[in-house]
């Protein structure tokens, strides 16, 4: 563009003239006949500044330079294009901007090499962020921009496709500036910096992962961070982290009976004293009881019957056997004389098994000063907190590596002295139900 600006003066004159469609004080627009004006006299050998004085132009005014630019601006399109191109204004593909235009067959194969590619690295770590998940987790999974910087990166460098990074960006939806950004060496730097900090935070979870022996989430490892340790990291931190390095917690599957709906209330061989009431400020008073099975070596199975606090999540009692017999249940019950601390109105609460509507088990019940409530039939969110204590105890055993009834019962007893003492609980203040209980009783 010229330096010469066009007086306001200037400007009126040229407007005067018919081969003038607009003027500013930057530029001219020429008419379409002045164009072909142009080219058929300059196809003659008339100079430029010839066809623009005859042409009634005050040369002077307009500047050699500016005409010189628009007669090379003209003629070359002309021999690309014909007059056609001749009459398109050139001065808007000057821009730097990409040029629009039909590609070839190999440079439409090549990119579509390359999208496939791409998207085949995006679909790999998308695998792996869906294994991850929980089984009942059904929400769409979008990637953060800097993982689509990565994979662009990784098949870029992989395949030689530096010359694509445009459509590449547009293929995964992100800004190019955003790409080139992420690469800057000051990026590369805090990035570094970053992953020394996080590599820091990565042993301190891979101290309380396995405490223990026994496998945590990340609830679980804030709190024994917090309590074995003298560790805080915050919550969202230590997901992140687990997530980085694939530290990855036991995980459960979904629980169909979750999507059944309620049950309607039918006969009950006892009354539904607890409706659902877990928490009543007492620790001792609503005992939670049930039975569930473990599978061992060789596909053997033994069976645990516990007595859980609904207060506190306390384990009071639990037997272990190799059969289902009534005298599992009884034996647990038993086990309850020992403990001083269960309130003088407190009832135990299970559902309707036969091993709970047995007469020898009421009876017993009866003879402890216990009150009895069952569930209401085929409601298993009546006994919601036990069953998800034998959901967590199943995660974070090692059940199925046991050889023995004996191994089990050793297995059985190490989780409970863990589960009662040392695993804390989101629900319980992050403290362990023996110490919750035990604060609880200072209060009271």
């Amino acid at each position: 563009m010229t330096k010469n600006f066009l007086t306001p003066h200037q400007q009126n004159e040229l407007k005067k003239n018919p081969y003038v469609k607009a003027v500013s004080d930057k530029a001219i627009t020429y008419t379409d006949e002045f164009k072909r004006l142009f080219i058929a006299q300059s196809e003659t050998g008339k100079l430029p500044s010839e066809i623009f004085e005859e042409a009634g132009f005050d040369v002077e005014a307009i500047g050699i330079t500016r005409i010189h630019r628009a007669g090379t601006r003209w003629r070359t399109a002309y021999k690309k294009r014909g007059i056609t191109g001749c009459l398109e204004d050139s001065r808007k593909h000057s821009t730097g901007l990409p040029i629009e235009r039909e590609l070839s067959i190999e440079e439409k194969y090549a990119r579509l090499e390359a999208k496939m590619r791409l998207l085949e690295a995006e679909n790999e770590l998308l695998k792996k962020i869906d294994f991850t998940r929980k089984a009942d987790v059904e929400k769409e999974i979008k990637l953060a921009p800097e993982l689509k910087f990565e994979l662009i990166g990784q098949t870029i460098e992989t395949y030689g496709l530096k010359r694509m990074v445009r459509y590449l960006c547009e293929v995964l939806e992100v800004s190019r500036s955003g790409y080139y950004n992420y690469f800057k060496e000051e990026s590369l730097q805090k990035r570094a910096m970053k992953h020394q900090a996080d590599e820091v935070v990565k042993e301190g979870i891979l101290k309380a992962y396995p405490f223990r022996r026994h496998h945590k989430g990340a609830r679980q490892i804030k709190m024994t961070l917090h309590h074995q340790y003298g560790i805080t990291y915050n919550l969202k931190r230590i997901r992140r982290i687990m997530k980085k390095f694939g530290v990855i917690c036991p995980i459960r599957k979904a629980n169909p009976y979750r999507r059944l709906a309620k049950a309607t209330q039918e006969h009950r061989t006892c009354p539904h004293m607890l409706e659902r009431q877990f928490k009543q400020g007492v620790a001792g008073k609503v005992l939670l009881t049930d039975i569930t099975y473990l599978t061992y070596k060789s596909g053997k199975r033994a069976y645990l019957s516990t007595i859980k606090d609904a207060e506190t999540n306390e384990i009071l009692a639990y037997e272990v056997a190799d059969s289902i017999t009534m005298e599992i249940v009884l034996d647990t019950l038993k086990k309850l004389k020992k403990l001083k601390h269960l309130a003088q109105d407190a009832f135990i609460h299970s559902d309707q098994g036969f091993h709970y509507t047995n007469p020898a088990f009421q009876k017993l019940v009866k003879q402890m000063g216990l009150g009895q409530s069952m569930s209401r039939r085929g409601n298993c969110w009546d006994n919601a907190p036990q069953e998800s204590f034998f959901g967590h105890f199943k995660d974070e055993t090692n059940i199925k590596d046991c050889e023995t009834l004996e191994d089990v019962k050793q297995e059985v007893k190490s989780y409970m002295i863990y589960y009662n003492h040392y695993r804390g609980q989101w629900d319980l203040k992050k403290l362990p139900p023996v110490k919750y209980r035990l604060q609880l009783q200072e209060v009271a």
